[in-house]
């Protein structure tokens, strides 16, 4: 299945935009527009995200081989949260397909444990997981506001987020247990060192979910990385500091 909805702006090389657990491709919409004068930008909705299908099941495989489909050319891809996970997957098993690599809030590992500290704790996306299954709506909101916390601008951000949400309907269950699935079971360090496109990492300042700590981290392991943080910044930062998240991607992307 490759029937993924894609919202395609500006011309140029293709740049593939991965968003985070729940969401859908339309939380890029305001930044496409700012990178679509030197870029073709791909607004991705993740297969059961937005106006695309529902996927047969939602693993790190099975995503990035709906995505591959979809992109038959090598493209610069832009991942922020679970969406970094999934194009880190992607970079390490079709290295021709990835030119260079856009990891926004995210980390290789995003669950906690005994040998990384920089994670959720295991017994939140436990919670989550319960949560999900008695009113998935509900648990989508509270991430939403985990993701805001100690941001600049933390309530507008909220209310942004929040009308974005449903925009284009409400993910499937399915997609949403395969994403969060993901969230807790994934570790990608290992792979980390076979990762050879030149990456930018961008981290928020104040992010409770993916801590500046576990960007760092990548930007360490990745052979031919960088990071920079955003200053007043949380989970968001192409949201609350826009002007200051183009200005790092358009840099990078000329370089």
């Amino acid at each position: 299945m490759t029937d993924l909805h894609v919202e395609v702006t500006g011309s140029g090389t293709p740049l593939v935009m991965l968003h985070g657990w729940g969401m859908h491709g339309g939380v890029w919409t305001d930044t496409a527009q700012k990178l679509g004068t030197g870029f073709q930008v791909h607004n991705v909705d993740l297969p059961g995200h937005g106006a695309s299908a529902a996927p047969d099941a939602f693993t790190l495989d099975s995503v990035v081989g709906q995505l591959s489909a979809r992109f038959e050319q090598p493209v610069i891809l832009c991942g922020w949260s679970l969406g970094g996970i999934i194009a880190q997957h992607w970079a390490a098993r079709e290295p021709d397909k990835v030119q260079r690599l856009i990891l926004v809030n995210s980390t290789p590992c995003f669950a906690a444990r005994a040998d990384w500290a920089f994670g959720m704790p295991q017994e939140t996306l436990t919670q989550f997981a319960n949560e999900l299954e008695k009113n998935h709506a509900a648990s989508l909101r509270r991430f939403l506001a985990l993701q805001v916390r100690g941001s600049e601008g933390e309530r507008e951000l909220l209310g942004a987020l929040r009308e974005k949400l449903f925009s284009r309907g409400e993910p499937h269950l399915d997609a949403l247990r395969g994403g969060l699935a993901i969230l807790r079971d994934a570790d990608l360090r290992d792979a980390l060192p076979q990762i050879l496109q030149p990456t930018l990492v961008i981290a928020g300042e104040h992010d409770k979910l993916t801590p500046p700590e576990a960007s760092h981290y990548l930007a360490q392991s990745l052979p031919h990385a960088r990071a920079v943080v955003v200053a007043g910044a949380a989970h968001a930062p192409f949201l609350s500091h826009p002007e200051i998240f183009i200005e790092h991607v358009k840099s990078f992307l000329h370089e």
